[in-house]
């Protein structure tokens, strides 16, 4: 299993990282669409959509996307839908995790299946507009979530004791919780110690929230990597109301799509709210 999670691994990361650093958005954006619509797929078998019209609802969610892209959308501003979509992710992930997993499956069915989609489309167009801003503001973004995960991880392994959510995911505790977050506060530490070295270009995630003042740069920090957790722990409640595993085996040794991406979900457009209000 090990073997086929490292393998699997190399071979995203020897196609996602020359698209991520090209100069142009281009190969960025229309690789990522492709995962979108893989995405899409996931989530509407989740939902009890049978496999062929799944992959309609995929199709159907990356063609909205790209119809936006070609348009001309990725240059306009979506300030507005940033707040919308954090507030969203905010009252949406309470109610979830507050009625737990038998509670989600009493939801509309129809409901479930579009707001999904909605914003798994929003998560797609916050992280190309944030590839837009710079290749810094976007690969913070991506390092909080991932020193997050793996902080968490090994901090759940060393001291975990203490249950974070034991009918929705039984392997988070409270200790990896707080070890995740010590995690993304020595990046973001180390960041803005390169900042200041001149070592970067001052376009990233930490570096603009430092710009608001040093209290509400830890509040908006701390809150970021709230709703990364939850954005994961909202994840695993619809994979147990569906009765599976992972959300796909398209990722060998992975599962799906949604299961790298979940925490990235609320956590693009909220810094995408946070840094552009």
């Amino acid at each position: 299993m090990l073997r086929q999670r490292v393998i699997t691994a190399l071979l995203l990361l020897a196609v996602l990282l020359p698209a991520l650093f090209y100069p142009s958005i281009e190969p960025f954006a229309a690789l990522t669409l492709l995962l979108i619509v893989a995405a899409g797929w996931e989530w509407a078998r989740l939902n009890g959509v049978g496999s062929r019209l799944a992959l309609a609802f995929g199709l159907g969610l990356g063609s909205v996307m790209a119809a936006i892209w070609l348009s001309g959308g990725l240059n306009q501003s979506w300030r507005a839908l940033w707040i919308g979509v954090g507030a969203l992710w905010v009252v949406l992930s309470m109610a979830m995790l507050a009625r737990g997993v038998s509670g989600w499956s009493a939801w509309p069915a129809g409901l479930r299946l579009w707001l999904g989609l909605v914003l798994i489309g929003c998560a797609w167009l916050a992280m190309v507009q944030a590839r837009l801003m710079g290749l810094g503001f976007l690969l913070s973004i991506l390092l909080l979530v991932w020193m997050a995960d793996i902080a968490a991880y090994f901090g759940g392994k060393a001291f975990g004791r203490r249950k974070l959510a034991p009918t929705i995911s039984p392997g988070k505790s409270w200790e990896g919780a707080i070890s995740g977050f010590i995690g993304v506060f020595v990046l973001a530490a180390a960041w803005l110690w390169a900042d200041a070295q001149g070592l970067d270009n001052a376009t990233s995630l930490y570096a603009r929230l430092w710009a608001f003042g040093p209290l509400l740069a830890v509040v908006s920090l701390a809150f970021v990597v709230a709703m990364s957790v939850v954005g994961d722990l909202v994840e695993s409640l619809v994979k147990r109301s569906a009765g599976v595993k992972d959300s796909s085996n398209l990722l060998p040794g992975h599962g799906g799509v949604l299961d790298r991406v979940d925490a990235l979900l609320p956590v693009l457009p909220l810094a995408m709210m946070l840094t552009t209000l």
